[in-house]
């Protein structure tokens, strides 16, 4: 059994197909980085106006790469419903329920956030569930409880800012480009981490929570001081950024290997499953290893090129195949946070 996966929750546009036992037979990701490079976050119309010149294309390509035929050799189409932009997901939805009708094969809908969790799966090529997922992106950063890869229950996650959020936003604040991930990363590398010493929200509470807008405004008053100074009149050299990244960084990295290491202990699963896009981050990867083995605790994180959004974790639709949970044409999007 194969599917064809589509991905559009955000502002990437992505397609694969892929196998009942995991195998890839191909994977296409089309980014709008460029497009919202010069605003230093996501524009949502623009985001959606991308998606509808990129989808017909990706898809096309990602046929072509598998040497497959939709017709004949694609027993289901599954595509992202929730969470994500309103006009993002419209594109992916609407693209999804065309095949399915054109092609008379059966519609999975998918939670974007589950998926990440599942992109686990893809990398330990085996049964990861149950256990303590964590998924941690631009958007998102929340705790889950699975019993199995359908049966999520929320433990907690941010109350305001998400983790990849604070690093655009700070990243922003430092004059780096876009997105603030990675950036912020490449420049951490030559900071010292103990230069600044920000709060690391509810990091001793019993509360499964974050916070990283009060960590977001510590970082601005270390540039500018108290007051309405702006942001983009101080100006810092290479190492005052570097500094101030680490520091940064180490921040979030503390708050997030904390609360996974409470969540677990709390659930008495002994594993945790890390997905989404700051999950590609070098330093929280090491430092949630470390806590994890020091405590005992299997671990198994999404494989970097599968950290960002992209439509291979789509897998998660042959779980909803299995259980006989399949859409009609009537689905629809479910954009902001859908806990469950």
């Amino acid at each position: 059994m194969r599917i064809l996966a589509i991905e559009t929750t955000c502002d990437e546009t992505a397609a694969a197909i892929i196998g009942e036992d995991l195998t890839i037979s191909a994977s296409v990701v089309a980014s709008q980085e460029a497009l919202h490079e010069q605003y230093n976050g996501v524009v949502p119309e623009i985001a959606a106006r991308a998606h509808v010149e990129r989808m017909l294309p990706v898809i096309q390509q990602t046929v072509q790469q598998s040497g497959l035929s939709l017709a004949n050799d694609i027993d289901a189409i599954a595509v992202a419903n929730t969470p994500g932009l309103a006009g993002s997901l419209l594109v992916g939805v609407t693209a999804a329920k065309a095949l399915a009708m054109c092609l008379d094969k059966p519609l999975v809908a998918i939670n974007h956030l589950h998926a990440h969790v599942y992109a686990c799966q893809l990398e330990a090529q085996r049964d990861v569930f149950p256990c303590v997922g964590l998924i941690v992106s631009g958007g998102h950063t929340h705790l889950y409880q699975y019993a199995n890869a359908l049966s999520p229950e929320y433990l907690g996650g941010t109350i305001d800012d998400a983790a990849g959020e604070a690093f655009d936003k700070v990243a922003s604040m430092l004059g780096l480009p876009y997105p603030g991930g990675p950036a912020i990363s490449k420049i951490a590398v030559k900071g010292d981490a103990k230069t600044h010493q920000y709060p690391r929200s509810f990091i001793r509470d019993d509360r499964l929570d974050f916070s990283f807008s009060g960590l977001k405004t510590a970082v601005r008053y270390s540039i500018t001081g108290p007051g309405n100074i702006p942001v983009d009149s101080v100006k810092l050299d290479d190492q005052q950024k570097a500094d101030i990244a680490a520091s940064f960084q180490q921040a979030v990295v503390d708050c997030l290997v904390a609360k996974a290491v409470q969540a677990v202990e709390r659930t008495s699963l002994n594993r945790i499953c890390v997905g989404g896009g700051v999950a590609a981050n070098r330093v929280f990867r090491e430092q949630l290893k470390e806590a994890c083995d020091a405590k005992g605790i299997e671990l198994f994180i999404a494989p970097l090129k599968y950290c960002t959004d992209n439509a291979v974790m789509g897998a998660i639709a042959f779980e909803k195949l299995k259980a006989g949970l399949v859409e009609d044409l009537s689905v629809d999007i479910l954009p902001g946070l859908v806990r469950v």
